[in-house]
């Protein structure tokens, strides 16, 4: 038997989460429309979607307070010390990445651990959440893609395939 009220605030958390989460990525998105953070939002969109499915299964409501902070805390975000004073500065958009890999991180946690108890709640069979897990950890390697284009375009550098690149083109034999 699951504890519900333990339930409520672990599915409650994770809802905030994914509200702060999607306005983060649909306001990245916005940048580029129609580009690889697009399809990203519309997945968080549906995985938030989900989450809210899942907890009506259950007869759960997420937290209007949690929420809240999920979404002010997105709003938040948005301010800081990023050497410069007006407009963005491109440390801002590699930073707002690791938020987006974090709580997919996080997400993909909660579908893994809801996979091992759902056991004890026939409510929650209806859910797949193998597929989710799998949809989670394909989001995190796009955003791990993009991390390391924001890298090099923010600290500068060369990416990990151009130096094993090179490192494969300076060896005898290798490539032949």
């Amino acid at each position: 038997m699951l504890d519900r009220d333990l339930l409520d605030i672990y599915l409650s958390d994770h809802f905030a989460g994914a509200t702060g989460g999607l306005d983060l990525a649909k306001r990245m998105s916005g940048d580029s429309p129609g580009g690889p953070l697009s399809e990203i939002a519309a997945e968080i969109e549906s995985d938030r979607q989900t989450l809210r499915d899942l907890m009506a299964a259950l007869y759960l409501k997420p937290s209007l307070l949690k929420t809240m902070v999920g979404w002010f805390g997105e709003k938040a975000g948005r301010i800081k010390l990023n050497g410069r004073v007006f407009g963005r500065s491109p440390l801002s958009g590699l930073l707002e990445l690791e938020l987006l890999i974090t709580g997919v991180s996080g997400k993909l946690q909660l579908w893994r651990t809801l996979a091992e108890v759902a056991s004890a709640d026939a409510r929650l069979e209806r859910f797949d959440f193998t597929a989710l897990g799998r949809r989670a950890e394909e989001q995190r390697r796009r955003l791990e893609e993009l991390h390391e284009r924001a890298a090099r375009k923010a600290l500068g550098g060369v990416s990990k395939a151009a130096r094993e690149s090179r490192v494969s083109l300076e060896r005898p034999g290798v490539g032949d």
